[in-house]
């Protein structure tokens, strides 16, 4: 494909996907967006990415900045999600998402209830941009990921029961599971993990 217009880059941003449990209901972390666009709506915590910083260190910055949390403190999981680069996701221009998903337990954030707050996953008001897919996409690469590795220990105390466990698998997949099969595919997951 030949490109015939002058170079101009996109603008690099860095969103947050931070999921955690709350009394049985998995929940992600918004924040009530002050200015245009969207203001007023719920998105995810995001910003730009400065130069001369890493995408990891835009997102600490950020995620602090805008609800409070210390990713590295809070945060008992966290991976690079996927990269969003739709080019009308953002109707100021052409913007790259670096999308980093978060998990950890009993996070409390510094504005809850007004302008920030953890949201109950399967009822989400309208989002700004194009955050409503990126929170599908992190619910389902959560759901893989609790397939093959352990990173569902994020969301409990570090001794947790078998019981225990299986709730936190039924909220995050929406189902309830039978307990004898879901207890052998537990110990065949942990000969795999370990």
């Amino acid at each position: 494909m030949k490109y015939d217009k002058p170079y101009v880059a996109p603008t690099l941003t860095v969103d947050a996907i931070i999921f955690q449990i709350t009394n049985g209901v998995l929940e992600v972390l918004l924040i009530k967006r002050s200015n245009d666009p969207f203001q007023g709506a719920w998105a995810l915590p995001g910003g730009y990415n400065a130069s001369g910083e890493t995408t990891m260190h835009a997102l600490h910055r950020i995620v602090e900045q805008k609800a409070g949390i210390d990713t590295e403190r809070d945060l008992a999981y966290i991976e690079q999600l996927y990269t969003f680069d739709t080019i009308d996701r953002d109707p100021r221009g052409h913007a790259v998402s670096v999308t980093y998903m978060g998990c950890g337990r009993g996070i409390e954030v510094r504005d809850a209830g007004s302008h920030t707050a953890f949201l109950d996953v399967d009822n989400l008001p309208e989002l700004a941009y194009d955050h409503a897919n990126i929170i599908r996409y992190a619910h389902e690469r959560l759901r893989s990921k609790l397939t093959y590795t352990n990173a569902v220990s994020a969301f409990l105390d570090s001794k947790f029961t078998l019981t225990q466990l299986q709730s936190a698998y039924e909220i995050i997949f929406g189902r309830e599971f039978d307990k004898r099969n879901f207890r052998k595919k537990v110990v065949l997951l942990s000969h795999h993990i370990l």
